[in-house]
């Protein structure tokens, strides 16, 4: 016997069907013998139709009043879900995320888990029942429901196998595991059989939606075995763990891509040491998350400063920055929209030189422009042109023999 933690995202449990689908998943891996624990997403396109709703009352709804709306999402699913496991004579019960013991930082939006009571969760399993867990959300310090920002039915899985020891967690999901690229714009993405932890964690930061990121810090953390799966095909999916035990010849491992990037070049900086901290400081506080950075310095002795943000992120910068001018004065701010981040990422980068310029190469030969780079040990990121995205992630695929097939491995 064992603990198993199994997490279903939304489109696994879009419809009923589906979920009475899901409940013969989760019967089946209790007739093994284990206890299960089960964390689901919402149904379908709930959580996007929620926020639609929303901005048809307000274009700038309160983020308490959002985390109190879109919660309600996954306790829709945790309901339907025990219904049908209790009706096909499985013992369940349904926690919300605050029932489970998850507490959470009192930031409303994307709070991060501070700790997690498994005594409830625990005692159900002492009692011999599936216990179904609302991801995404959680209890706040100052008593608040909070939400871990889209993707974070992923970190409750991945948190509660942590807190409560278990031997597995399983994410389902509807792809068959982690793809060398998204199946979606690539034909030619191939499923991997493993992947290492640092390279899931930067593929999932760089734009691979398939795991949320704070999910695999929680794994490498606790030295979580996790696996990512088809929740309807029956057929071994990608393991996640400290080193890839399969594919060891492979310098890139996947390519991670992401759409409506913008650069932001701040001109007139004063050179002084503490300019930059106190401009990322004050950027940070206001949860604007910065990604690559490219500082020059002109004749004055003045900064200029370029960085790439979500574009959604943009409007909400150019008030912080005006607000905090006195603090960080400067001459000007320009914004370049329709951009777009491509990445490759392998562990194999690292002893092996020239990857960077092979990438450069590829890119030059496909007659697209490279805007801003970033690097890492073992991941190089570019920003270029968003009309040109597919091209250079096919372009990239190819060159670095990405497409290789590998036999299918069923169950």
């Amino acid at each position: 016997m064992g603990l198993i933690v199994q997490k279903f995202g939304g489109t696994s449990v879009g419809s009923i069907e589906k979920i009475k689908k899901v409940a013969d998943r989760v019967i089946e891996e209790a007739a093994n013998g284990n206890d299960v624990v089960v964390v689901v997403s919402a149904m379908g396109k709930t959580t996007d139709e929620l926020v639609s709703m929303s901005y048809d009352i307000t274009e700038r709804p309160s983020k308490r009043e959002m985390d109190m709306l879109l919660t309600t999402g996954e306790q829709v699913t945790i309901a339907f879900l025990t219904m049908a496991l209790i009706e096909k004579g499985q013992e369940a019960i349904s926690l919300t995320g605050w029932q489970a013991g998850i507490k959470c930082e009192a930031v409303y939006g994307n709070a991060r888990i501070l700790d997690i009571d498994t005594e409830k969760v625990q005692s159900s399993l002492n009692e011999g029942k599936v216990v179904v867990v609302a991801g995404f959300q959680g209890l706040a310090e100052d008593g608040g429901i909070t939400t871990l920002g889209r993707g974070g039915s992923d970190t409750t899985a991945v948190a509660l196998a942590a807190a409560l020891k278990a031997d597995r967690c399983d994410i389902y999901t509807d792809v068959t595991g982690v793809f060398t690229t998204d199946p979606r714009y690539v034909k030619n993405a191939r499923k991997l059989y493993s992947i290492s932890y640092d390279e899931m964690l930067e593929l999932a930061n760089l734009g691979a939606g398939v795991l949320h990121p704070r999910a695999v810090e929680f794994a490498k953390n606790h030295h979580i075995p996790l696996e990512v799966r088809s929740s309807t095909a029956q057929e071994k999916g990608t393991l996640i763990e400290e080193e890839a035990t399969m594919e060891q010849n492979l310098i890139v491992r996947g390519i991670a891509f992401e759409d409506r990037i913008t650069r932001v070049t701040i001109y007139g900086l004063a050179g002084s040491l503490g300019t930059l901290s106190t401009i990322f400081t004050t950027l940070a506080k206001n949860q604007i998350n910065v990604d690559i950075i490219i500082q020059s310095m002109t004749e004055q002795d003045m900064n200029n400063l370029s960085f790439s943000i979500k574009s959604e992120d943009v409007s909400n910068l150019l008030e912080v920055l005006e607000a905090n001018k006195e603090m960080m004065p400067f001459q000007r701010v320009e914004t370049e929209t329709n951009l777009a981040k491509v990445s490759i990422v392998g562990s194999g980068m690292i002893s092996n030189p020239g990857v960077a310029a092979e990438m450069f190469a590829v890119l030059a030969e496909a007659k697209i422009q490279i805007k801003m780079v970033s690097t890492s040990e073992i991941k190089v990121s570019t920003v270029i042109n968003e009309k040109e995205m597919v091209t250079a992630v096919e372009a990239l695929h190819e060159a670095f023999k990405l497409d290789e097939r590998k036999p299918v491995e069923v169950l």
